[in-house]
């Protein structure tokens, strides 16, 4: 594999981090008649692997990014994420007013890379 630069590690391993969070958190209001001890284990076990991603990915990325930086990031991916999850996993239908809600909040998240 060749040296990818640290912004795209980072960013890539963010991304996966997220969709393991996103699959802990989310992932068992399909499955509503297990029991919520079930639920509360495989989602746990799930979000280990969550662990493994995040943590490498906020060491690789600090100092590119300062810590700020990487949370605005991490949130954002997780916004796209969730949204990408709720419409293809969930089923929830895309609405106009979440796209709009979420484009402001990335606009917000843009002034935290600006530099005066």
């Amino acid at each position: 594999m060749p040296n990818l630069p640290i912004s795209v590690t980072t960013i890539g391993l963010l991304i996966a981090s997220n969709i393991f969070m996103t699959f802990a958190w989310y992932g068992h209001l399909k499955f509503k008649t297990e029991k919520l001890w079930v639920v509360i284990l495989v989602s746990w076990g799930i979000a280990f692997f969550e662990y493994c991603l995040m943590v490498p990915a906020n060491r690789i990325g600090y100092g590119t990014f300062n810590a700020v930086q990487l949370k605005t990031i991490q949130e954002v991916i997780t916004l796209t994420v969730f949204v990408a999850f709720s419409v293809w996993y969930l089923g929830e239908p895309l609405k106009w007013t979440t796209v709009i809600g979420f484009t402001l909040i990335a606009a917000g998240a843009a002034f935290i890379f600006y530099k005066p």
